[in-house]
């Protein structure tokens, strides 16, 4: 069975940075596509980021690309989410989620695409 944890949630003021971690116990990340997803305060989970399995290749939604990046560690089965220049509407919780089988190309996550989550870790950007 999938297990999966995130960390590196926190605190931060405007325009700083954070890294979170997505560890994935159990097949390598090379037969999943990975999906960052976002729920901020009383609004629904969004799918903002994914990276295939297949080919590395990634996506962002509008308002993540430039800011953030996701890459992965096939060694460590982890993925990462780098952020940059946080605003204070990104403040939420942020999931980690598998798609399995990777698909051929990847397009805005979609929760009923993904099948194993993590807790989430929560994002707090404020001044």
């Amino acid at each position: 069975q999938v297990q999966i944890v995130e960390s590196g949630g926190g605190s931060v003021q405007p325009g700083g940075s954070l890294r979170l971690s997505c560890t994935v116990s159990g097949p390598t990340l090379a037969y999943y596509a990975i999906g960052w997803f976002r729920q901020a305060p009383g609004k629904e989970r969004t799918g903002i980021a994914s990276i295939s399995g297949r080919d590395g290749s990634t996506w962002y939604s509008d308002s993540m690309r430039g800011r953030f990046t996701i890459s992965k560690d096939n060694a460590e089965n982890t993925v990462y989410l780098q952020m940059n220049n946080l605003k204070v509407e990104d403040t939420g919780v942020y999931y980690c989620a598998t798609q399995e089988p990777s698909p051929k190309r990847l397009g805005q996550p979609r929760m009923t695409d993904f099948s194993s989550w993590g807790q989430g870790t929560r994002v707090t950007v404020s001044s």
